[in-house]
């Protein structure tokens, strides 16, 4: 099991070679351990993330800290799907607080809901 430095577990969720919505189900699926009755859409992925039940074993406390990799190939194959995908990420970190989902860097501000795609550093 692996931990962040605040002793919460850390689930990844590698979208290598995700490109489009079902890839993206299946990869959440497996990776997460979604339970049989997750339905491979938007509102089963939120419904099933924010069930604590469904959490992986040691996240009941803190909570998970979900970090998403690799997820660009995804975010230029599919930009509306992914823009989605943010929406249901953050609201799942709205409706339940101790779920916390990142994106590694590595993806570009570009693809990031509301984001002018432009650094401000010189």
């Amino acid at each position: 099991m692996t931990y962040d430095l605040t002793n919460r577990r850390v689930v990844p969720l590698d979208l290598d070679g995700v490109t489009d919505k079902a890839g993206l189900m299946d990869r959440c699926a497996r990776s997460l351990a979604l339970p049989d009755w997750f339905g491979r859409n938007w509102d089963a992925l939120a419904d099933s993330l924010s069930d604590r039940t469904v959490w992986p074993e040691g996240a009941d406390g803190r909570g998970p800290l979900l970090v998403v990799r690799d997820w660009r190939a995804y975010a230029d194959a599919r930009p509306q799907e992914w823009a989605t995908a943010q929406e249901v990420f953050a609201e799942l970190a709205e409706r339940d607080p101790a779920l916390t989902v990142a994106l590694a860097v590595g993806g570009s501000a570009e693809h990031l809901t509301g984001q002018a795609g432009r650094s401000d550093r010189a």
